[in-house]
């Protein structure tokens, strides 16, 4: 048996994790063979390979990012893509095929399961919004530094008794500000599933400030205003359909500043929220699921993800996976809200 596995999308925290569990049970317990695709999608695409084996895998378990590296190619974009993968992985004589990523990586691989390709599919995402399962890996470490770098900007605040506002990743799915605000205790909270009225805002921090404390404001790149559009970084967009999003804190900031003639700043992390070792949390549930994968893959249960469910990992159709984001249900936000002001 001679398994291929391969990471796409954004690169997190947790994917080497995967990677090594998958590998050491497979050559270990059930004596396969295993080869690493590089860049994602690419690697299958092009027939971009590189050795996986025991050796290969040795101390990356702390180690963030990916060994094989990642990219947001999309071959179902691709003239004939598919079919391209299909010929490449019988050629390396590869039996099956393990894709960690999120939703586009994971939507990649149901189109292949429909065309005949034996995959299993493994949850990454920092922004914890793949339907289907409780938790992905990343997300616990992008929250932790979010509160980490919130924790500092209290200081900072109250220091120069200016308003700051920081900035988190989060597209469509506000899990990280709400988890990194209630976390370091901010004072507002604006994600995308509820469009924020700038009034209201202004009216937490000037709140805010009669307490002779500053203001923290965490925010989603997705958020937006009640009568306004997202705010866009760059209008190109990418091979899956994503604009690039971004911008959202320093206009909070200008518009802050301007109502309540406040001085604002605005601090984005951005991809230091994807960087660096992840947490113990997330390198166990990594592992897990890089375990129960390759029971999947020994089992021939093809054409499903692993998912944690509680405290188990279960398995679920990638289709139930895809098929609609995982987003914050309002009477989460409404527990966040009794802090605002």
């Amino acid at each position: 048996m001679r398994v291929g596995v391969l990471t796409g999308g954004g690169d997190c925290p947790g994917l080497n994790a995967v990677i090594r569990a998958v590998v050491r049970k497979g050559v270990q317990v059930y004596g396969y063979e295993f080869v690493g695709f590089r860049a994602g999608w690419r690697g299958p695409l092009e027939g971009d390979t590189v050795a996986l084996d025991v050796q290969a895998v040795r101390g990356i378990l702390p180690r963030g990012g990916t060994i094989l590296g990642s990219s947001r190619t999309n071959p179902v974009k691709v003239e004939g893509g598919i079919e391209r993968i299909k010929d490449n992985l019988a050629g390396l004589g590869v039996d099956a095929l393990i894709a960690i990523g999120g939703e586009d990586t994971l939507g990649v691989a149901r189109e292949l399961y429909a065309n005949g390709v034996n995959v299993v599919g493994v949850p990454k995402t920092i922004d914890n919004d793949l339907n289907a399962t409780d938790y992905t890996f990343g997300f616990d470490t992008a929250v932790n530094i979010g509160m980490e770098a919130v924790d500092r900007l209290h200081t900072t605040a109250e220091s120069h008794h200016r308003a700051l506002i920081c900035e988190v990743m989060g597209r469509h799915a506000g899990w990280i500000a709400l988890h990194v605000g209630m976390a370091a205790g901010a004072n507002v909270i604006l994600i995308p599933e509820r469009p924020f009225d700038i009034d209201k805002v202004c009216q937490y921090v000037e709140s805010r400030f009669k307490t002779r404390y500053a203001p923290i404001i965490v925010v989603s790149e997705g958020a937006h205003p009640v009568d306004g559009q997202m705010a866009l970084q760059a209008k190109e967009r990418d091979a899956f359909g994503h604009v690039r999003l971004g911008g959202i804190g320093q206009a909070l900031a200008d518009e802050i500043e301007k109502r309540t003639g406040k001085e604002a700043r605005a601090t984005v992390l951005g991809h230091i929220q994807r960087g660096g070792t992840p947490t113990a949390f997330d390198r166990v549930l990594a592992t897990r699921f890089g375990l129960q994968a390759i029971d999947a893959v020994k089992d021939g249960d093809y054409g499903k993800m692993v998912a944690l469910q509680g405290t188990d990992i279960v398995r679920v159709g990638l289709d139930e996976a895809t098929k609609e984001l995982k987003t914050v249900p309002l009477e989460r936000y409404s527990e966040a809200e009794v802090f605002f002001g």
